[in-house]
């Protein structure tokens, strides 16, 4: 039978629309069976209307189905994808705005520092809810998550439910993409051993056919005349103006858009694999006010008022997709469809994958959930390697996983206190005075104990 894929969160302009085109790029996906459930009703018929019309362009099966009504949609789920934001932006701003009156800037605030843990507050709950829903109606279900921060919420579920949950981000592969234009190299030939927690993943080694890929960057890093070769690709807007003749892009400003990230290859011998604006924020020295907030480093700080641009553009890039000819072959780099299509059709594939910890990454504690490269396949999903990283960076990632764990059990218990030890152990919530560390948390759980009611 056609696989039936649950989508929480299935209003998501940002995620919805993509994730339906790599599901069409999947044969063994054609006929999927696909509910879209969201507490907000508006872009529903929307969402469907874009299935419907995928099925049309593509002459396919796909099907979609809309409710509100989460325990209805679950009735006979294979796979549970999960994208949500519980509170929005008016949730969100608080984690950005008070903060940085007690002077954290923070350049995504998703995932860790003190808008990831007050994020995460209000998001395992929900997380949690929707995993004990699963037991009770679909208890052979994969609960695939994408939201953040997904350390924190992967950990709650599988903490506290026996549901089979995977954390899925694109980070990993796009960085690896990244690799490929800096070294002119095939993309399917490079092979990565990873360590670490989601928006952190290191990348402990690297070959790309057989070579080793570290020494290639080294050659890469050694050489600036490099820097002014043109590479056969449009950047995002993201990345700024190209800075070559004719307006084309240089390895330079690939090079320049990822200064933080390769800072710290310099010093570790190791590669930190996230956005170097996720990575910031893990390591405190690079967001001060002497770093410009990170703007020496090349990382701009995200607010609210840009998502709610951004926002206005995924809606509108979707209004432009259902008036298109035509669907893109162009995969998104999202994992959803490719490990699903791995767990139907029993192919074995590796995926960079966010699960707890069962030896993959020694430097962790047993059962937190980590980052690694994993194989799928019919009978599952496990570790594929055993990656350590350098004793600093390694000491680094314990104190940020520690901070994680503690969230979670504030996030589950409800205790106030129990968030303050989590910001104190977060490296970059704990920069500030010991007495405004506790106003910062009283004045972020307030402002935002609409969405809190265990704390209640």
């Amino acid at each position: 039978m056609p696989p039936r894929v649950v989508i929480i969160g299935g209003g998501s302009y940002q995620w919805v629309p993509k994730l339906l085109i790599d599901i069409a790029n999947t044969p063994s996906l054609h006929d999927a069976e696909i509910v879209l459930e969201d507490v907000d009703p508006e872009p529903l018929p929307l969402m469907q209307a874009w299935v419907e019309r995928i099925a049309e362009l593509r002459d396919i099966g796909l099907s979609a189905t809309t409710t509100t009504d989460q325990r209805r949609a679950l009735e006979g789920a294979d796979y549970v994808v999960v994208s949500i934001s519980t509170g929005g932006f008016a949730s969100m701003r608080h984690d950005l705005e008070i903060p940085e009156r007690y002077g954290i800037r923070q350049s995504v605030g998703d995932s860790v520092g003190p808008g990831g843990i007050n994020r995460a507050l209000r998001n395992v709950p929900v997380l949690v809810g929707i995993a004990r829903h699963m037991q009770e109606i679909c208890p052979e279900a994969w609960l695939l998550n994408l939201t953040n921060p997904m350390t924190a919420l992967c950990r709650a579920v599988t903490k506290e439910t026996p549901i089979k949950t995977i954390g899925l981000c694109h980070e990993l592969t796009m960085t690896r993409f990244t690799l490929s234009l800096l070294l002119d190299i095939d993309f399917r030939s490079v092979d990565l051993q990873i360590t670490g927690v989601n928006h952190l993943p290191v990348i402990t080694a690297f070959t790309v056919d057989g070579r080793d890929g570290f020494d290639l960057l080294r050659e890469l890093l050694d050489d600036p005349g490099r820097a002014d070769d043109p590479i056969a690709f449009d950047l995002p807007d993201d990345f700024g103006e190209p800075t070559g003749p004719g307006g084309q892009w240089r390895r330079g400003d690939l090079l320049d858009h990822n200064r933080l990230k390769l800072e710290l290859f310099n010093r570790f011998g190791v590669l930190p694999a996230a956005g170097d604006r996720h990575l910031a924020e893990f390591f405190p020295g690079f967001l001060t006010e002497e770093s410009g907030w990170g703007r020496r480093w090349g990382v701009k700080l995200t607010t609210i008022e840009h998502r709610e641009q951004a926002q206005a553009g995924h809606i509108a890039e979707l209004e432009a997709l259902l008036r298109a000819p035509e669907i893109s072959l162009m995969p998104s780099g999202e994992l959803v469809a490719p490990l699903i299509d791995s767990l139907v059709r029993d192919q074995p594939r590796d995926f960079p994958l966010n699960l707890p910890n069962a030896g993959q990454c020694p430097d962790l504690p047993a059962d937190v959930v980590v980052e690694s490269v994993c194989t799928a396949d019919g009978s599952g999903v496990r570790g594929r390697d055993r990656a350590e990283c350098p004793p600093g960076l390694a000491e680094h990632l314990r104190r940020v996983s520690a901070s994680q764990e503690l969230t979670v059990d504030a996030a589950l218990t409800g205790r106030s206190e129990t968030v303050f030890e989590a910001m104190l152990a977060d490296p970059l919530a704990s920069r500030i005075d010991w007495d405004q560390l506790q106003s910062m948390t009283d004045e972020l759980l307030a402002a935002t104990a609409a969405w809190l009611p265990q704390f209640a």
